[in-house]
């Protein structure tokens, strides 16, 4: 039965590692962007480690199919369509940063089921950390455990907000009024969910993600105790290549004040 499948932790973690010191760690801040038509860039390091991830996870494990965020669109719908598990992979998450030279960017790969992500690991290459999680049985960095931190008020509470991908209205009033202490950007969707599940700051508020931008860190985050949902509340859909908002924070207290404050100062139009 495909419910009971397992797969080698493990053994993924170090294929991660192996992509990154093969193909990420050679190119960085060596390798040439090409505009996308979305908008987004790619470079060589992206196609070639997913290539090798897909090739390798093919022979370890040919019976689950994976999607890639180097696919096209068709591919991609024709895969979330039935399948009963399916990889979810970013092969270079951060490629602005990775091309500029930031130090911040990473591989994210998750194993999705019928109920979303039930398994998930990021890979950091420049730090040497490796998150992972898998459903029920807690989300780790490098063997350490993640738990629920308790944070302080909105007003004290320090986080990672995306203006660019915002609605203009939300993002205005965030700059000149902002409810919160302070904010950060880092430009890494994947490393930016495995920080807050590891309890490095307190929120993280984004305008519109992929799925495999979210599907490992969201497991980590709720393994962790944390909680997410979009902008207006409502659960991502880990089954569903639709873009979101996303609103998540380790505390699920902190969560709720900032559920309260926007809806008091945004029609979900501006969500």
């Amino acid at each position: 039965m495909m419910s009971d499948f397992a797969v080698d932790v493990q053994w993924v973690g170090a294929l991660l590692r192996e992509s990154a010191e093969r193909f990420l760690l050679p190119a960085y801040h060596r390798v040439t962007a090409t505009p996308k038509p979305d908008g987004s860039i790619v470079t060589s390091a992206d196609l070639e480690s997913q290539d090798f991830l897909q090739e390798a996870l093919a022979r370890r494990y040919p019976q689950i199919p994976l999607l890639g965020e180097e696919m096209t669109a068709a591919e991609q719908g024709q895969l979330m369509q039935s399948v009963e598990l399916l990889w979810c992979l970013d092969p270079l998450d951060g490629t602005s940063n990775f091309a500029a030279g930031v130090p911040i960017f990473g591989i994210s790969l998750a194993l999705l089921d019928a109920h979303g992500a039930r398994q998930g690991w990021v890979y950091d290459p420049m730090r040497r950390d490796l998150f992972w999680a898998a459903r029920r049985a807690g989300a780790f960095c490098n063997g350490d455990r993640l738990a629920y931190r308790q944070a302080p008020a909105l007003q004290q509470s320090v986080g990672v907000v995306d203006y660019k991908r915002l609605h203009p209205e939300m993002a205005i009033r965030l700059v000149t009024r902002q409810p919160f202490h302070s904010q950060r950007n880092f430009g890494s969707c994947v490393l930016e969910w495995s920080w807050l599940a590891a309890g490095r700051y307190h929120f993280y508020l984004h305008g519109a993600q992929q799925l495999w931008d979210w599907a490992a860190g969201g497991l980590f985050l709720q393994e962790a105790g944390g909680r997410l949902s979009t902008l207006t509340g409502e659960a991502l859909h880990a089954n569903a290549l639709v873009k979101c908002s996303v609103l998540a924070t380790l505390d699920p207290h902190l969560h709720e004040q900032w559920l309260t404050w926007i809806d008091r100062e945004f029609p979900k139009s501006q969500c």
